[in-house]
């Protein structure tokens, strides 16, 4: 899991700390200064780099790396 994390670049891993936290793309979009496009390329991005289906994957796996704290 950390290999995985680890291909992620730095958009990407705001992203997901964003999202497995609950937040949606438009105050993603908001607070990192980028457009809900780019926020949908980056969350598909780390889907598959991560090589989760689900949101609920995601979460999971932010969990067991601490991610969550």
């Amino acid at each position: 899991m950390q290999a995985m994390l680890a291909t992620l670049i730095a958009r990407e891993r705001q992203v997901l700390e964003l999202v497995v936290r609950g937040r949606l793309n438009r105050p993603i979009a908001s607070e990192l200064g980028a457009t809900q496009r780019a926020i949908k390329a980056h969350r598909h991005r780390v889907t598959e780099k991560m090589k989760v289906r689900s949101l609920a994957q995601l979460v999971t796996i932010a969990q067991r790396l601490g991610l969550l704290a």
